[in-house]
Order: structure tokens, then sequence, then C-alpha cells
């Protein structure tokens, strides 16, 4: 069964692939004819043009003679009409015009080339000509028709003369264009001249003559019968030659065959050259092609098949090698994968242990801290009371200058106790209850709070915000260790940088109040922001922190309802945001 399917899908392919190659080299070989014909168009285009241009100026030359103009103005003067004839006649003799004829203003013929044969044009009325009333109406005229007294066709030029006794004249050449036909003709050539209303005038395949290139309209049909134009036929009976459609590019000959056809203007007569070629020929080739294209796949395929046949053979003896060789493989990338598990999980237990061993030492450092705060917070109030009462005690005329070093050490001693308080206050753990707090205290205590690193640091922050109080619903406690924690970061980012500066500052927008501490430290690589805030990760040096700051100050903030944004730039600073929203009122506080 799935052999024959595979025989199916083969010949289905080799089918695909051989009518693609038949539409190819039909759509080549169409191009190749096309272009062969439109270069059979030129060629053609400009020997009609040529013929034609070798007696444009004819009628207007020989309207310069004097006879000419004598018959014009004397129509009635047999000498006058005579020896115009004769110069009509001399001419028609060395230029090789067909016909060359006078008409009155009204289209009577006065004189002609032919004037002493049977069928001469003298006396004819051409008014109904349209060469005629265009050369009144514009002084040039130019018609293909077939002559009503020769009955031959022929090519009419005519040029208006002015200055006669009653009324204007015309000169008309007719010109034979019968020898383009007959060199078509003896060439083959499938060459045919329509004129504006696409009747063919001229052809080298005779079946084509007086054919419309489409069905002629009413109007068309009364044009063509009132001017006479092909008097003896009926093109509006004849079978149009192309085929389909109006915009169709195919006819057929004589024989049936189907034909390409290629057009082109004659410019200034509305002349359609048609040049065609017979498809027969192509669709041949294209066949040609097909049946290679066809024949080629089918031996590609037979050799495919056998390499095929091959390649499964020499697969099948060196399969069982193969699985063996993949099974030890499989084994010792498991064993390697077990024994990397079990280094990463003993690493992760170090790490982890070591983490827990560092907390509960800051825990035991956080404890003792309380209790030295505790106990020298009492023998600094007895200081700060002793030397208070020393200076009360000063005697009357005593310098200014022991009042002085006494009001110093109270203010040390006063800044050692706003200190010990702070550490008190930090060091007390928080109830989880919030309130609405403004948010200048913790940062003025923060900042208190880290004087020591930044006079170690050597760099003192700097603090800006409104006089406006702004409020949020908080924890005072919790959120002044997130701007410790925060501050600390930016002194240890411009610790030993000459230009180190720190800024916390409060502003508000919108419904959000804003805590922004700014640094102008080394900065922090792309890589390292998007982890910064992952406990345990840390950007310092090994030892020197536990990478749990930025990761309890987020939970802080995120409890608060709040969130913070990092920005930094390697070699500019980082700037952290911690954003809340804004309590609404006091009322709300009581709430």
């Amino acid at each position: 069964m799935m052999a024959r399917r595979g025989i199916l899908w083969l010949f289905l392919a080799v089918a695909v692939l051989a009518v693609l190659a038949f539409v190819t080299a039909q759509r080549i070989g169409m191009s190749q004819l096309d272009l062969r014909l439109d270069q059979s168009l030129i060629l053609t285009a400009r020997a009609v043009e040529s013929e034609i241009e070798r007696f444009r100026s004819l009628p207007a030359v020989a309207a310069e003679d004097a006879r000419i103009r004598d018959a014009i103005r004397a129509p009635e003067s047999p000498a006058a009409i005579d020896a115009a004839n004769r110069y009509l006649e001399t001419l028609v003799r060395h230029t090789g015009a067909t016909h060359l004829y006078l008409m009155d203003a009204q289209g009577r013929t006065l004189a002609a080339s032919n004037w002493d044969q049977a069928d001469s044009f003298v006396g004819q009325d051409y008014g109904f000509r349209p060469y005629f009333t265009d050369a009144l109406a514009n002084g040039r005229g130019g018609f293909y028709a077939i002559g009503v007294t020769t009955r031959l066709p022929g090519y009419f030029l005519s040029t208006l003369i002015e200055g006669g006794a009653r009324g204007p004249g015309v000169l008309v050449v007719k010109i034979d264009l019968m020898p383009l036909q007959q060199t078509w003709a003896s060439a083959r050539s499938s060459t045919a001249l329509a004129d504006a209303d696409g009747v063919v005038f001229l052809s080298g395949d005779p079946s084509w003559l007086y054919r419309p290139l489409r069905l002629l309209g009413s109007q068309a049909q009364a044009r063509l019968a009132e001017q006479r134009t092909y008097d003896g036929t009926d093109p509006a009976s004849a079978a149009p030659l192309l085929v389909g459609a109006a915009d169709a590019f195919a006819l057929r000959d004589g024989v049936g065959r189907m034909m390409r056809v290629r057009t082109a203007d004659i410019p200034g007569e509305g002349w359609q050259l048609l040049a065609a070629g017979p498809v027969a020929p192509v669709q041949g080739a294209a066949a040609a092609w097909a049946l290679a294209v066809a024949v080629l796949a089918l031996i590609a395929a037979g050799v495919a098949k056998i390499q095929r046949q091959r390649r499964q053979l020499v697969a099948l003896r060196l399969r069982q090698s193969d699985l063996l060789e993949e099974k030890v493989t499989e084994r010792t990338r498991a064993l390697a994968r077990e024994i990397e598990a079990r280094r990463q999980t003993e690493a992760s237990l170090r790490s982890a242990q070591e983490v827990l061993v560092h907390s509960e030492k800051m825990a035991a450092l956080g404890r003792m801290s309380a209790a030295i705060v505790h106990e020298i917070s009492q023998p600094l109030a007895a200081m700060e009371a002793t030397l208070a009462a020393a200076e009360m005690s000063l005697p009357q005329g005593d310098t200014a200058r022991t009042a002085t070093r006494i009001e110093t050490a109270r203010g040390l001693i006063r800044r050692m106790q706003r200190t010990t308080k702070h550490l008190k206050t930090f060091s007390r753990k928080e109830p989880n209850t919030l309130d609405v707090i403004a948010l200048a205290a913790p940062v003025e205590n923060a900042l208190e709070l880290v004087q020591p690193r930044a006079r170690a640091v050597g760099v003192y922050p700097t603090s800006s915000g409104g006089t406006e109080p702004v409020l949020v619903r908080a924890g005072a406690v919790r959120l002044e260790q997130v701007c410790v924690n925060l501050l600390l970061n930016a002194l240890d980012a411009v610790d030993g940088r000459a230009d180190g500066a720190v800024s916390i500052g409060i502003t508000t927008t919108g419904p959000e109040a804003r805590i922004t501490v700014q640094d102008t430290g080394a900065g922090i690589a792309p890589d390292h922001l998007k982890r910064v805030a992952e406990p345990f990760f840390s950007t310092k040096e090994s030892g020197e922190g536990l990478g749990l700051g930025l990761a309890i100050s987020q939970a802080i903030i995120a409890e608060f309802g709040g969130r913070i944004e990092i920005k930094s730039t390697l070699g500019v600073g980082t700037t952290v945001t911690v954003i809340l929203p804004r309590a609404q009122s006091g009322q709300e506080a009581a709430e």
C-alpha cells in the first residue's frame, strides 16, 4: 500500500514538473516570438512612413506652379486647363506617383494627370472624400480608399490652394501602396495595415484583406458607406480577425492556425500595423521541453531510489554498532548530569549554611546593638544634665570661652542621644499596621543614621523636597529601614570616587509620592540590573553584603502598595525610586 502511494506521488510530482516546464517554455517562446514580431513592426513601420513621406510634399510643391494657379483662376479657359493637364502628367511620369489631379472648391476635378485616358478624373466629383473636406478645413488631408473611378486602391494626399476666382482649389496626389503588400506576400510575412476603424486595407495574407479586426459599430459602417472608402467590398459582413475579447492578441489565419499578434501605431496617419506569427511551433517546443523534463525527472527518481536502497543497506549494517555506541554515550551523559547535579546541590547547601550563619550573626549583632544603646543612653543623659548644671553654676564674670566649650560638649552629647534614639527605634520590631505618615520624618531619620558611613566615605547626602507635607499610608520604621538601605547602597557606590555625590528627594506625581535616591557611582551592568532585587544576589565584593537589602526593601514597599524602580547607566550612576500611593486626607488617617 505504501509503495503504491509512493508511486502515485512520484507520477504526480513528474506531472507537475512537466506542466511547469511546458508553461515556462511557452512563456519564453512567446516572449521570443513577440520580440521578433516587434522588430518586424519597427522595420515595416519605417518602410510605410518612408513610402508616404516621398510624396507628402508633392501636392504643395506642385501647387506653386503658375499653370496650376492659372487653372484655378480661370477654370473656363481651355488653354489653362490643357497646360495644367500636361504639367500634372509630366509630374506623374517623373515622380512615380499614381495620379495627380486638381479640384475646385466644390470637389469637381478640373485637371488630372490621366486627362487623356478612358478612366480620366476630369469632370468627376470627389467632394464626398475626406481628403477633400480635410484640405478645405485644415489645409491638408490624407485618406486611403479604393478609387471610385479606377477601382484601384491608393493613398490620397491633398493640399489647399488659395487665390482662385471662384474660391480655393485642392491638389491631390494618389500613391500606390500595393508594392508594400506584394513585398509582404512574397516574403510570406503575416503583416497587415488597418485604418482607424480597424479595417485591414493592406495585407501579406490575402484572406485578411478588407476584414475588420473586431466587429464594426453602426457609426463606423455608416461612415464607410458614406465616404465609399472600400467601394465594392463589404467589411461590415466579414468575420473579425482577432479572436476573443477586445484586448485579445491572437487571430486565425486562412487555414485556421492560431497566430500571435503584435501591433504598432503609424504616427500621424491613425493607422495600426499588425505583425503575426504562428503559435504552433512555440507550443510544440514547449511540449518537447515538458516531455524532456518528465523523462529526466523519472530517470532522476530511479537513480535516487537506487541510491536510497544502497544507503539503507549500509545503514542497516551499521545500525547495531551505532545503537550500542548511543547507549554508552547516553549512560555517560546521565552519569555526568548526576555528578553535576550533586555538586550543585552541595554548593547550594554550603551557600545556604553560610547565609544562615551570617544572618544569625547579624541578628545577634542587632540585639547586642539594642542592648548597648540602652546601656549608654542613661550615662549620656546624665552627662548632658551635669554639663547643663555646670553651665548654670558658672560664677559671674567667668570667661565666655568656658561656656562655649560646655555648650559644644552638650551639643555632641545631644547628637549621640539622637543617634542612639534612632538605633533603638530601628532595632525595635514594628507592628504590621499601616498609618498615615509624612515622608519627611523617615527620610530625615535615615539621613541621621547614615551619617557615620557618610563621614567614612567623605560624601554627605543632600536632601530636597517641597514645604508641603507628603502623606502616605506606611510603617514609619520599615520605611526608614528602606531609606537607610538605599542610602547605604548609594554611599557604597560612590566610595573612592573623587566626584561622588548622593542625593535623596521627595516629589509627587498625581496620586503618587516618590522618594528618589540618586548617586554618581559606577552604575550597574545591564545583565546585573535585571537581578539586583533577587535574594542573595550582590554586585559587591565577596563578603561585603548578603544581597538581601533590595529584596527586603521591595517586599516592604510592596506591602505598602507601592513599587521600586531602578535605572542605571554604566559610568554615570544609579537612580532608585520608591513609589507609594498618596494618602487623601486626615479623615483617612482617623479611619
